[in-house]
């Protein structure tokens, strides 16, 4: 059965996005730079990363806001270029989207099981704090993976911002680059 990962580009401080995230600015006030180890800034061993993500990724689990800012940056084909994504949503939409997105109105645990299901063999993506930070309490994430920029945005969305408990993690891997430092964790209980 698929592994469910979170996989995510962090500031230093512990933000995925920065204050004043919206449609129209879907990473928020300067955290724009947190993806830059993707494109701009990327070396072979960022690169190689990415890609190992990429082709390793079936299906992806997102809350609806990280699918409303951030759907028609995507298009029809989802952030993985057609790999299925299930959206954890109160309600669907009232207009119609591309096959490719699935809403889901019974909690994440269901959107997870989905997700495994179409994935097969390959991974399940997390998409987006919330849907991480319901899934990790509920012992549904297999691993995380941080790309720790080396910025500091002090304000917007932490990643472990409602966790209640501790959560014991098993580091599996790290690489430094110049444009982050990546981690790697086996989450233990």
């Amino acid at each position: 059965m698929a592994r469910v990962i979170s996989d995510m580009s962090m500031s230093l401080d512990g933000f995925v996005t920065g204050p004043n995230d919206s449609r129209e600015n879907p990473f928020g006030d300067g955290a724009g730079m947190l993806h830059d180890w993707l494109f701009d800034s990327a070396t072979d061993d960022d690169r190689a990363l990415l890609q190992e993500g990429l082709a390793g990724t079936g299906a992806v689990v997102m809350g609806r806001r990280s699918f409303d800012k951030c759907v028609e940056m995507w298009g029809e084909h989802g952030p993985l270029g057609g790999a299925p994504c299930f959206v954890v949503t109160h309600h669907e939409p009232a207009e119609s989207h591309p096959s490719t997105y699935t809403f889901v109105t019974d909690g994440v645990a269901s959107a997870i099981e989905l997700a495994k299901n179409a994935a097969g063999d390959k991974v399940v993506g997390l998409h987006g704090a919330t849907v991480m930070q319901q899934c990790l309490p509920l012992g549904l994430v297999d691993e995380i993976h941080v790309h720790v920029v080396p910025v500091l945005i002090g304000g917007g969305t932490r990643l472990f911002d409602t966790l209640d408990s501790a959560v014991t993690l098993e580091r599996t891997g790290a690489l430094t680059t110049p444009a982050a430092t990546h981690l790697r964790f086996r989450v233990v209980n």
